[in-house]
């Protein structure tokens, strides 16, 4: 378990830096809160504790072997917490020992059994959402599950499944706002994989989710980068800046529209964020994409279709410095027919 406990800790201070801090589930130690939040009498508790947190240490340590002698000695030192939920409890000491042998993906699916069969407001299900959580997170971060027995695949599909599973449990309450952790941590790892078609995907519902409100900016900007990112060059079609000439609804899944939709929406935060220098370094990239097509019909001599291009330029894009090349292209062109009239 020690080594996972490492790489969630980091995943969670990269993906998690803006809405949640990085050493949250550390300190709130899920199981330990789990397990004390079961009523002793009044002159155990002392000893309860003690107990209950050398079991943390001894899931954190990795020590398995102990963990399960340390469960039972608890059962046995403290028969009073065996009911009324014995089964939950039951459980959750089957999935704690599950995640300290390092099989995250049983864990994963024990900590859901145990979620599926309590209620939201019971002692034990935050602890089991956390846990998700951290099991999650480390996928999305890299660790490796098994499959077929005998091979290891980084197990990025698995976290996503766990965080969507996430999600849906709280889809209509939540109260812990786990389920939109869960959201971003997807839609991030998706993009810092580079997958950013799908991370879009996952920022555009999250945005549509939070209108004009501070996540709302943040899966704007983020959408707007996930398309710059998927745009090629001048080489390629500019559906990703601008969408696609024929669909005028491609438009809002585009990087100009993201950014236009940013203006509208926060005008406050406008200059902050630099959003006109990005508007016209859009503009200038696809004036740029134009200006090349007429370059190519001026290189081989049909100076009507590049001063067709040329005009297009002008036209789209007048506040561009490509604009004033290629005005003087046209004045050239037109200068130099004159001349052979």
């Amino acid at each position: 378990m020690g080594k996972y406990k490492i790489s969630v800790l980091m995943a969670l201070a990269a993906m998690l830096a803006v809405s949640v801090c990085p050493a949250l589930w550390a300190e709130t130690q899920p199981l330990k809160r789990a397990l004390e939040s079961i009523s002793v009498s009044e002159q155990n508790q002392d000893s309860y504790k003690l107990s209950v947190a050398e079991i943390e240490e001894l899931v954190d340590a990795g020590k398995c072997k102990a963990v399960v002698k340390a469960f039972n000695k608890l059962k046995k030192d403290f028969p009073e917490i065996i009911k009324p939920d014995s089964n939950d409890l039951d459980l959750l000491i089957e999935a704690e020992i599950l995640l300290c042998k390092g099989k995250l993906a049983k864990a994963a699916r024990q900590y859901g059994k145990l979620l599926d069969q309590i209620p939201t407001g019971s002692r034990f299900y935050l602890p089991a959402l956390e846990r998700q959580f951290e099991i999650a997170t480390a996928f999305l971060a890299g660790a490796k599950k098994p499959v077929l027995g005998i091979f290891k695949i980084k197990g990025y599909a698995e976290g996503v499944r766990i965080m969507e599973d996430i999600s849906y449990r709280l889809a209509l309450e939540d109260p812990y706002g786990m389920g939109l952790k869960a959201e971003l941590a997807v839609a991030r790892s998706y993009q810092e994989r580079k997958e950013y078609d799908e991370a879009f995907y996952r920022w555009a519902q999250i945005k549509d989710q939070h209108q004009n409100d501070e996540l709302g900016k943040e899966a704007l900007l983020a959408m707007a980068e996930c398309k710059l990112a998927m745009y090629k060059g001048p080489d390629y079609d500019n559906s990703d800046l601008i969408g696609r000439p024929l669909n005028p609804s491609s438009f809002y899944d585009s990087v100009k529209s993201c950014y236009e939709e940013f203006k509208l929406k926060y005008p406050q935060d406008v200059e902050k964020y630099d959003i006109e220098r990005k508007i016209k370094d859009v503009d200038e990239t696809l004036a740029s994409k134009q200006f090349k097509i007429g370059q190519y019909y001026q290189g081989t001599g049909n100076k009507l279709s590049a001063n067709l291009y040329f005009q297009m330029v002008v036209y789209h894009w007048p506040d561009t410095v490509t604009a004033k090349i290629a005005e003087q292209m046209l004045i050239q062109n037109t200068s130099s027919q004159e001349k052979t009239e």
